[in-house]
């Protein structure tokens, strides 16, 4: 008993466990581990993490420490998303869920964007990334691009979903013409209402339209979710984080013209065609309000993205 009682002073007091409470950090430590391989197994967050690593080693080694390096983030977003397309295609051998009038649209975001960079500076990046790594991304991208909507109309052309890729099928307009329903109307409006930072009126207006025609190229793709919603409301999710790279693009993007957007005024110095291109952003996130919601929650829970089936836009 006295060997017992030295021994008791020897160890330092312990704290009393109540019957039935749950030791909080390592509950949490265990919940997020669970979290992980939920993820790990439905292939949310790998993606994402591959990502995060290469823009640290993209932004150390091409970056001055910029706030104008957010215009190469988003460019790098962009790519990103449109290389797990390719990926998606690759891997699954299928096009279905893909909408191939958004990929249209982006070919024409792209390449016009391409026509203003390549040109002139107006419209780059400040520090060492607008040099040349801003115009590799965006020709990535527009490769990319390009690869996808060849993939989805030959080489899985049988699986193409044409019957629910149906946005912008308005009489007279054919079904498979429905891109020209963002397209023209994105090029009339950037014609019109342009800044001039490059001081040359095709240049400034390619640019332009490229900011016009973004914020509205992921509209198919959603109109196409929720015509699938009625029969699997379950997203691929591949597909999920490709869509979800696009928006997050344009948040990026946002910031930065959210403290810029005086910069963008047209030749006689009015400054609401930078106000009109700030809408231009805000009108993206409202448009992909629903998706980022369930895909921000489809993340959480390490589960697959699962869509609404009311009868709404998104």
């Amino acid at each position: 008993w006295v060997e017992r009682a030295r021994r008791h002073q020897r160890e330092p007091d312990r704290p009393v466990r109540r019957r039935g409470a749950r030791p909080t950090i390592m509950f949490q430590m265990r919940r997020i581990k669970s979290l992980l391989a939920k993820q790990r197994k439905n292939g949310m967050a790998a993606s994402w993490i591959a990502f995060l690593l290469i823009s640290l080693v993209v932004y150390a080694a091409f970056s001055d420490g910029d706030f104008s390096f957010l215009l190469t983030y988003a460019s790098l977003l962009r790519c990103f998303g449109m290389l797990l397309l390719v990926a998606k295609l690759r891997r699954s051998s299928s096009a279905a869920g893909v909408s191939a009038k958004s990929l249209h649209v982006y070919v024409v975001v792209f390449a016009t964007r391409l026509c203003s960079i390549l040109r002139h500076e107006g419209y780059l990046p400040y520090d060492r990334s607008g040099d040349w790594l801003y115009h590799c991304i965006e020709g990535a991208s527009l490769v990319a691009t390009c690869a996808c909507c060849f993939m989805v109309h030959f080489t899985y052309n049988q699986t193409y979903e044409e019957s629910t890729d149906t946005f912008g099928a308005l009489p007279p307009l054919p079904s498979n013409l429905g891109a020209l329903l963002i397209i023209v109307p994105c090029g009339l409006a950037a014609a019109v209402l342009h800044p001039s930072l490059n001081r040359d009126w095709f240049s400034d207006v390619v640019w332009t339209y490229s900011m016009y025609a973004e914020c509205f190229a992921v509209l198919p793709q959603l109109f196409l979710f929720q015509k699938q919603a009625s029969s699997s409301a379950t997203v691929e999710p591949l597909i999920g984080h490709f869509v979800a790279a696009l928006g997050f693009s344009r948040i990026v993007e946002m910031a930065f013209w959210m403290s810029s957007f005086t910069e963008l005024s047209d030749r006689y110095g009015n400054r609401h065609v930078g106000f009109l291109v700030l809408a231009t952003q805000v009108i993206h996130l409202i448009i992909m309000g629903d998706f980022f919601y369930f895909y921000l929650y489809s993340l959480k829970r390490g589960l697959p993205m699962q869509l609404p089936s009311y009868n709404s836009l998104v």
